[in-house]
């Protein structure tokens, strides 16, 4: 595996931090801080399994000042937890170097999500942040990634078009990549290219990705898979945290098993 300038989590399970007060599980339904006490509750749950954390932003942001306090006391409890501010940033240089600043240097972030729609001088700015890795966008599982992502470009499809051209920017040792879970074939291929690139691995479970199939496709390669809504809302009871660490206990076995 290569040596990284930023520290990057362990091959594992990602916990998906996207907290919807519509489904918040029973003992924290109706209750002014349930947001920030389920979310300090579920890591509890899962720090011990869990390879890092992954919060979402705009799932805080949508309920305004009492969402970003929650999001912020969420962070806390993260404490030295490795953190990915799932942000999908990326505008012109002087905003994103605003963005950067917000992530790392406020929120204190580990890594962030990028999108590299706008090239390079719009993903720069977060790589200049000193041992913070930066998740560029690639192949994503929503359905949607049929418009643009999978265009031939020079014989290649985007994606990788778009992974190549992102490697050859300065500091590529801190850029790893965004790869569906719902895109196995694909992931096999971009594993055997990259087989020493950090992935985020979403969309296992609600959003169709296969476990084995994926942990096959990703062949041992440093990854982390994220699963965010087939973990938090299992159990809407109050045995919601006792369902809670036995699922992500059952998914760091089978995302590990072929370390």
């Amino acid at each position: 595996m290569a040596i990284f300038a930023a520290m990057i989590p362990a091959t594992g399970l990602c916990v998906g931090l996207d907290l919807d007060l519509a489904k918040l599980p029973a003992p924290y339904k109706n209750r002014p801080d349930g947001l920030a006490s389920f979310g300090r509750d579920v890591i509890d749950a899962t720090r011990h399994v869990a390879s890092c954390y992954k919060i979402n932003l705009a799932f805080y942001e949508q309920y305004g000042r009492p969402g970003l306090d929650a999001m912020y006391t969420i962070r806390e409890h993260c404490g030295s937890s490795y953190v990915i501010a799932d942000a999908k940033r990326g505008d012109i240089g002087n905003t994103s170097s605003a963005y950067a600043r917000a992530v790392f240097d406020d929120l204190n972030a580990d890594a962030i999500t990028v999108s590299p729609y706008m090239g390079s001088d719009s993903v720069i700015p977060f790589l200049e942040a000193a041992g913070r890795m930066v998740y560029v966008l690639a192949l994503t599982s929503n359905p949607g990634s049929q418009d643009f992502q999978r265009m031939n470009v020079q014989g290649m499809p985007l994606y990788e078009r778009v992974m190549r051209t992102a490697l050859d920017w300065p500091r590529s040792s801190d850029i790893g990549f965004v790869i569906g879970a719902t895109n196995a074939v694909e992931l096999s291929g971009l594993r055997s290219m990259f087989p020493t690139v950090p992935f985020l691995i979403p969309g296992l479970g609600s959003q169709g990705g296969d476990e084995q199939q994926t942990v096959l496709a990703n062949n041992a390669g440093p990854a982390v898979f994220n699963v965010s809504r087939g973990l938090l809302y299992l159990d809407p009871l109050e045995t919601c945290l006792t369902s809670i660490r036995a699922e992500a206990e059952r998914l760091n076995g089978v995302l590990t098993s072929r370390l």
